[in-house]
């Protein structure tokens, strides 16, 4: 029986896959391994003394205000209910922000690939670049992380995610050279941080409250040198990878998911195909969507008075701008709102994530150990020398990002200490600065509590086994890296 062009259509729909689709194999593995971290987290209530800092009403720790109490375990069923719970406690809001963004961001670019944009701008982007491949990877990597270390954006770009991924897939590398284009770049950029307005821009006023001079400026020349150094690292990385997977296209970590990915995209481009005007009109209407949207994350960077309010700002410019797109692209102006409504559904598993991979402070916090092992660090740092006590300070910033992924939220929590206990052992808040950046960024890429990292593995469809794999050699190198600089920073009394 044939159908009716009206049941091909509704069929089509049925089958269509969101531009951001998260992989099923993917969601399981980081919900199990998200679900273990609660638990451990949890288990270590019965073991860790309760402890708690007096607090400023902003949330600055007061020094010498630690009070020690006793072993207290967390009740069971407050490790059960954590990721329900998560939405009314203090990161409530912030978790409901993000969650709603990335379901408008999702909406977005499934409009935007379903009306034929991505491919347009890829293919637009392949005619102008076609014979220079490797340039394109290495001039996007710099602006990814230009953008992290000038203006502390991360999550943020991370939007561009799958867009990115399909320009690499059209370029004739893979997945994984998307995810380092884009997350890692913005990641490490952020990293490296040269004046990032959310991690070196907010200690100046942290060390103005303890009676030290610094600002941002201070320290300058090194903090670019090391921007550049990573810069290299990255794409040195990329680029010998991308030499591999050309030599064998097996080799890919993501070889199999592409292949899908480019039989369902239809990705293959004729560069010599000429633009019809319809396309061009596409082209026109996305291109200004992208730049008011690059506009307005250099305002939210620039203007202090709003960058705390980056996320709804870019959810609301989004799904404003997304709706304003489709209608003016589609024949149909119902479709805008259906491939917006598909595009959100698709990431729905993402608000998941997020709920768990925030439980996982949440029950730290809540089993009061979390100020217990950080006053015994602190502790352990006074009378030290200065190079053993830069390293232990650069392992405490890393245990805290294990549970708290927030650059600022960590600023706030330990900079009122370390700064004077530093400036004691006679070492300058610029190497507090640079330590603080270091050991804030980049684990962000390693670490599986952090929900940017799922996310984007997620949107890939990219497991978190494959993305260790992937990456496990580089963060090695630089974490001795990274340690040598410090020592250097100290030496030569930076």
């Amino acid at each position: 029986m044939e159908q009716t062009p009206q049941e091909e259509i509704t069929k089509k729909r049925k089958n269509e896959k969101a531009v951001s689709q998260i992989e099923t194999k993917s969601f399981v593995g980081i919900v199990i391994l998200l679900t273990l971290m609660i638990i451990l987290s949890g288990v270590l209530s019965y073991f860790i003394p309760q402890g708690e800092y007096l607090r400023t009403q902003s949330g600055a720790i007061l020094p010498n205000t630690f009070i020690l109490g006793e072993v207290e375990g967390i009740a069971v069923w407050r490790i059960l209910t954590a990721p329900f719970r998560v939405y009314v406690s203090e990161d409530g809001l912030t978790i409901i922000m993000i969650s709603v963004f990335l379901l408008v961001m999702s909406g977005v670019f499934n409009l935007m690939d379903k009306t034929g944009g991505i491919r347009i701008f890829i293919g637009k982007t392949m005619r102008k670049f076609s014979k220079k491949r490797k340039l394109v990877v290495c001039v996007a990597t710099l602006i990814f992380m230009l953008f992290g270390s000038f203006f502390g954006l991360f999550e943020e770009l991370v939007t561009l995610l799958p867009i990115v991924i399909m320009f690499m897939l059209s370029l004739g590398f893979d997945t994984m050279t998307g995810l380092g284009v884009c997350m890692m770049s913005a990641c490490f950029g952020f990293s490296a941080a040269i004046t990032n307005p959310f991690s070196v821009g907010l200690i100046p006023e942290m060390a103005q409250n303890s009676g030290l001079d610094f600002s941002v400026t201070d320290g300058l020349w090194l903090r670019i040198i090391f921007f550049l150094l990573v810069f290299a690292v990255v794409c040195g990385f990329l680029l010998l990878y991308i030499r591999r997977i050309t030599k064998n296209p097996e080799k890919s970590l993501s070889y199999q998911i592409d292949l899908k990915k480019r039989e369902s995209l239809q990705l293959g481009i004729d560069v010599n195909t000429e633009e019809s005007a319809k396309e061009r009109r596409i082209f026109k209407v996305f291109a200004i969507f992208f730049a008011v949207q690059l506009v307005i994350l250099i305002a939210i960077a620039s203007i202090r008075a709003i960058s705390g309010f980056a996320i709804p700002i870019l959810a609301v410019s989004f799904l404003v701008g997304g709706i304003v797109c489709g209608l003016l692209v589609c024949q149909k102006k119902s479709d805008t709102f259906y491939y917006l409504f598909k595009g959100a559904i698709a990431m729905l598993p993402a608000v998941l994530l997020i709920a768990l991979a925030s439980s996982v402070k949440l029950v730290m916090v809540e089993g009061g150990i979390m100020d217990t092992v950080m006053h015994y660090v602190t502790l352990y740092l006074q009378g030290r020398d200065p190079y053993v006590c830069v390293i232990l300070l650069y392992f405490l910033i890393l245990f805290l990002q294990i549970f708290i992924g927030s650059a600022s939220a960590k600023i706030f929590l330990i900079m009122p200490i370390i700064l004077p206990i530093a400036s004691n052992l006679g070492i300058s808040p610029t190497v507090v600065a640079l330590t603080y950046c270091i050991a804030d960024g980049f684990t962000d890429m390693i670490l599986p509590t952090n929900p940017v990292l799922l996310i984007g593995l997620s949107m890939a469809g990219v497991s978190y086994g494959k993305w260790v794999k992937w990456t496990w050699l580089m963060q090695l190198f630089l974490f001795v890296f990274t340690i040598a600089i410090l020592l250097f920073a100290v030496a030569i009394g930076y």
